[in-house]
């Protein structure tokens, strides 16, 4: 409140206890300055740039319709700091009818980036001047432009989105401090344990050569395979190049960040994780940008990292559920390197204990060559894989009165002899399904018919509803003795601590995620993909409930399900010291042959070759589109789908439960949606995606109030 409004102008201080003849001059003053000095509203009258004063400019708009460039005229004030690449600030969204001077003016100020400069424009109308340069720093270079174009155009999504993810946000102080100066190349390394595969140190030499191999890289069981990442990023900042290495989560992240620096020293390579904090982050990405590191290292959002002369790019399990963004255009990280690859002509590593149905097509079609070790190799470090069937569960009368077999319980007292034993489980939690004890009829809710859970131990409840119920019983045979459906980690723990009371039982999942646990006897209990390392690897793992992972509806049940046992498997010692791993499944199944083979790459290829024969991903092109029937139905109506498309559905999606997390593509709580699936053969793949980008760009023009999600090659298509 200004003093003449009654203010207390000495409280407040500066120009707001200034009298009101002050407050005018001061107003005046700043109307006749020549250079703006604060935030502009209008460039009106001001002189252009005299050398190219247009600005091609991407807004941050990620809507389909707005998917390409505007121009803007270049003031002459900003003449210097606009450039190809920098941030700038535009306003956005004014008609023809707001012209003044030749000048549109008006519109929201909007965040973008300056593409290009140009002499003149395409367009003929009046051109809104740049409102801001927000800093001279240039983020966007060309290539990182290009790939995000390749990228948007791979997912039917809009290039703002794709920047969205690609250029992280800025940090004033970042920008502020110098990145230091680049080191030298380091030596070629030797290969180390490279040399327990038979291409491994030639693949070394080439890419210490300057050359580009690409190779599909089946990792032996054990700790070395960070080691073996570190040598090859090594490689090839030998030859003068960048290299960049994508890792499913913060863990996988520490071990090779510590086996580079080990190999290294430190200030060699930038790590990218979204752990360190935006400032931080946004300075490392600063170092790679301008030069100053060749080499990066992290999560998912390091695909795009700005490496100069990129020499690698290497993806490391590209099965983990971690890779596929959850962002729109939801790209995957082993499609992004693989653009990369192409675009800079650069070498290519996908590596993994198992083997992906993808991973297994690049060999078969020849663009990346086999990276393996030896059968007799592979048989010396893996440890000894026995199954409990479904024969051998009714004859075993322990497996009968308690949740493990007898062979289970064999495996773990003889592991505690000799050190720590994993135990793996499919669910967290204490037990999130239960039937009937005597029919098997899973138990409902009276209510809602929702899936009773037991989230504690006395305590049984719906969850859908969350009611709590204490009166079940079976509406098919009449029974009240419950059983547990899946049993989860923290009941497990709970058997186990007392059918072994001496020894210490740790838990590792969503809420808790152990990184090491140390070589002294102990029972580790956790869920897939949260196993952690043991010093000297376990003397045991045990894999219970294997046809809750093989049982799911989903088309990649057998592969998710092998990839998460060899995962865990891989932690054991080998066979010769000991090492032993119960998986409680049906042997007869596939996935469950290939664990005790340790063949995933054989599991993969003949997984391929069904796809093949149905027509599925990876050797069709296939899209998911979703959304309320009749806006599904005419969404497919008015797309203009390639010839050879097939459309399968529409079916209705299961109902998202009120106060459950909503899954990409999936309806919001309680919504009734239904999703059509679009595949095409192969080499039509960019003729689905352009008429599906096409469709929903002219139907979120038109103003669309019914959501429709396009998905391209979805990861979970049932």
């Amino acid at each position: 409140m200004s003093s003449e409004n009654g203010g207390n102008g000495e409280a407040d201080g500066g120009a707001r206890g200034a009298p009101p003849e002050q407050l005018a001059l001061i107003r005046e003053t700043v109307r006749k300055a020549d250079t703006p000095r604060a935030k502009p509203r209008t460039w009106r009258g001001a002189a252009l740039a005299g050398h190219l004063p247009v600005a091609r400019v991407l807004v941050d708009k990620g809507v389909l319709h707005l998917d390409r460039y505007f121009d803007y005229a270049v003031p002459e004030e900003l003449d210097a700091d606009a450039q190809p690449g920098v941030r700038v600030r535009v306003r956005f969204g004014a008609g023809r009818h707001r012209v003044r001077e030749g000048r549109r003016e008006g519109g929201g100020l909007i965040d973008g980036f300056l593409v290009e400069r140009l002499a003149e424009s395409d367009y003929a109308g009046p051109l809104a001047a740049l409102a801001q340069v927000v800093s001279p720093e240039p983020v966007l270079s060309a290539e990182l432009l290009g790939l995000a174009r390749a990228v948007a155009d791979r997912y039917a999504g809009s290039l703002a989105d794709v920047l969205q993810l690609a250029v992280p946000p800025r940090s004033a102080r970042a920008e502020r401090r110098p990145s230091p100066d680049p080191a030298p190349p380091p030596p070629a390394p030797e290969p180390g344990s490279w040399a327990r595969y038979e291409q491994g140190p030639g693949f070394l030499r080439e890419l210490s050569a300057g050359g580009a191999p690409r190779a599909v890289w089946n990792a032996l069981p054990g700790p070395l395979w960070s080691e073996e990442l570190a040598r090859a990023v090594a490689a090839t900042l030998a030859s003068g190049r960048g290299a960049l290495v994508v890792l499913p989560d913060g863990r996988t992240v520490a071990r090779v960040d510590a086996a580079l620096t080990e190999l290294l020293g430190k200030g060699r390579h930038a790590v990218l994780t979204a752990d360190a904090g935006p400032e931080k982050r946004y300075a490392q990405w600063l170092a790679v940008r301008r030069g100053s590191v060749r080499a990066v290292i992290g999560t998912r959002a390091a695909m795009f990292a700005p490496v100069q002369d990129l020499g690698l790019v290497a993806l490391w399990d590209d099965g983990d559920d971690s890779h596929s963004e959850q962002h729109a255009p939801q790209p995957h990280a082993r499609e992004v390197l693989l653009l990369r690859a192409a675009q800079d002509k650069c070498g290519f590593l996908l590596g993994g204990w198992s083997c992906t149905v993808e991973a297994a097509q690049l060999v078969e079609t020849g663009w990346a060559g086999p990276l393996v070790a030896g059968r007799d190799r592979v048989r010396a470090v893996a440890p000894l894989v026995r199954t409990v069937g479904d024969g051998d569960l009714a004859r075993d009368e322990a497996a009968r009165a308690a949740r493990l077999p007898s062979l289970a319980w064999q495996a773990v007292r003889e592991g505690l002899r000799q050190g720590p034993v994993l135990v793996q489980v499919p669910r967290r939690g204490y037990v999130p399904r239960m039937t009937c004890a005597n029919c098997r009829t899973p138990a409902r809710c009276r209510h809602c018919s929702g899936p009773m859970e037991a989230p504690g131990a006395d305590a049984l409840r719906c969850g859908w509803c969350g009611r709590e119920e204490d009166g079940w019983h079976c509406p098919e045979c009449g029974g009240f003795r419950l059983r547990a459906q899946v049993v989860g980690a923290r009941r497990t723990a709970e058997e186990l601590g007392r059918a072994f009371p001496a020894v210490p039982v740790r838990t590792s999942g969503r809420e808790h995620v152990l990184d090491t646990v140390p070589e002294a006897p102990a029972l580790v209990v956790s869920t897939p993909g949260a196993e952690p390392v043991a010093e000297g690897g376990y003397a045991a793992a045990l894999l219970l409930d294997g046809w809750a992972m093989l049982s799911r509806p989903d088309l990649r049940a057998g592969e998710d399900a092998l990839r998460r046992w060899i995962a865990a498997a891989a932690l054991v010692r080998p066979q010769a010291e000991g090492g032993t791993v119960v998986v409680v499944a049906e042997p007869t199944l596939r996935p469950v042959q290939a664990l005790v083979r340790w063949d995933p790459v054989g599991h993969a290829v003949r997984e391929l070759g069904e796809r093949a024969e149905l027509g599925f991903p990876p050797v069709s092109r296939m899209a998911a589109v979703s959304g309320p029937a009749e806006a599904v139905a005419g969404f497919l109506r008015a797309a203009e789908l390639p010839g050879e498309a097939e459309v399968l559905g529409p079916v209705p999606l299961p109902v998202t439960p009120t106060g459950r997390p909503r899954r990409p593509g999936g309806p919001p709580p309680g919504d009734h949606w239904e999703r059509a699936l679009i595949r095409v053969p192969p080499g039509r793949g960019a003729a689905l995606t352009a008429a599906l980008k096409s469709a929903q760009a002219a139907r979120m023009a038109r103003g669309g109030d019914e959501p429709v999600w396009v998905r391209i090659d979805p990861p979970d298509i049932g």
